[in-house]
């Protein structure tokens, strides 16, 4: 296993460096400070993948046929690192993360034609409709049918959790086209404007929110939706639940270790200007010690993570790998989001309801708390999620006690 960066990779790693200071403005900045679940408003997160795309930075998994950067391994991973180390937004998966290898693996020419383009210069929004109310980790039990009815699909029922539908131009869609055999055969993978006849976002609040450009999850229900299948089908009919497996790898396979450290920074630099009986918390015996325990489990995710890096540039395959990465990054996540409010105490107390209004707008607000405590609570809140989404961390330990112990 070789972890050691080359030259080249060094020089570009710089030029990452240099570009994020340049590129990750003062203003992007101070609306990430106020995130409350780490996403920026549509209006933020646009611009920020557009100064990606323009660099040729916004996909470095993609093939170069597909307008891939034709970065290597390595240079993915220093571009991944730089990027959470610094604190900058991450790109919405939905569309170059996530339906966009489908369609590269399983479309037809004509789609891959007609959505990669606008999904890489970010000028479609996506979605995901995969949870419903009565199947999440469980997927395979959906319940949303698509029926055939000429040359269209007539689609009934509704999708929950379902982030960012309120801007969503499109959707990718796990749906019930078949009630014979097991309920994984039966799963047929669509693809869709959210602009249809029929269709219906309805906004779930949430601890942290909601408001006008902060809100993240949805239920949307589909009345009658007509879809013509020659264009919304991926693949073939009832063929669904390979797809959707296919798609996972890239949902679950994400570097955590840069990302917590910048958490863990964050709430370090709190708690060194907190007091706790006249003295720095930071100082305090216990706090240093819930510290020193997250920077060993950062360090030691970190170094699995470049052990995968390295097992990938070699040309082997993630495994149940992606599994251990998502239990692991996650619970380590909600880890910091909780050391975070220890570190703010009382300042944890007041809401602002509109975080971003602090810095879209530079307001000079009178605040009860100093501004850095205003994100810390509702984040808290907001990441007791990260356990459960992707497939919740009982399933992923179910995965990795099949794949890896045999049970």
């Amino acid at each position: 296993m070789d972890l050691s960066f080359t030259t080249e990779d060094k020089a570009f790693q710089a030029e990452v460096r240099d570009w994020i200071t340049s590129a990750y403005t003062e203003d992007l900045r101070a609306k990430m400070a106020m995130s409350k679940n780490g996403y920026l408003d549509k209006a933020g997160q646009v611009a920020w993948q557009k100064k990606l795309y323009e660099k040729g930075w916004v996909a470095p998994n993609w093939p170069k046929e597909y307008g891939g950067a034709g970065l290597s391994q390595s240079e993915r991973y220093i571009l991944n690192m730089e990027l959470a180390a610094a604190g900058a937004p991450t790109v919405s998966p939905m569309g170059l993360a996530m339906v966009a290898p489908v369609i590269m693996a399983f479309g037809s020419d004509e789609q891959k034609k007609k959505h990669l383009p606008p999904i890489l210069a970010s000028d479609i929004w996506w979605c995901q409709g995969y949870s419903e109310p009565g199947a999440g980790s469980d997927l395979a039990s959906l319940q949303m049918s698509a029926v055939r009815d000429g040359d269209d699909y007539v689609l009934n029922g509704s999708k929950i959790w379902t982030t960012h539908a309120q801007w969503a131009d499109w959707i990718f869609c796990l749906v019930r086209t078949s009630k014979e055999g097991k309920s994984q055969e039966g799963i047929s993978f669509i693809v869709f404007p959210m602009s249809l006849p029929g269709i219906t976002v309805s906004g779930l609040p949430t601890l942290d929110g909601p408001v006008e450009g902060e809100q993240e999850v949805n239920q949307v229900f589909f009345e009658n939706v007509r879809v013509p299948i020659a264009d919304a089908l991926i693949g073939e009919e009832n063929k669904g639940w390979t797809y959707a497996k296919y798609l996972l790898q890239f949902e679950r396979g994400n570097a955590y270790a840069p990302g917590l450290r910048n958490m863990l920074n964050k709430a370090k630099k709190i708690a060194a200007v907190e007091l706790n009986g006249g003295t720095p918390l930071l100082q305090d015996p216990d706090f240093a010690r819930k510290v020193a325990l997250l920077e060993i489990k950062i360090d030691g995710l970190n170094a699995i993570e470049l052990r995968i890096f390295s097992a990938l540039s070699a040309g082997q395959a993630l495994g149940p790998e992606s599994s251990m990465l998502k239990c692991q990054g996650s619970e380590t996540q909600q880890a910091i989001t909780e050391l975070l409010v220890e570190a703010v105490g009382q300042y944890g107390e007041p809401f602002v309801a509109d975080s971003m209004a602090l810095a879209r707008d530079g307001a000079n607000t009178d605040l009860p708390m100093p501004r850095y405590a205003v994100p810390v609570a509702p984040s808290y809140f907001n990441y007791r999620k990260t356990s459960i989404y992707a497939g919740s961390n009982e399933i992923q330990r179910n995965i990795m006690a099949k794949m890896v112990l045999g049970l």
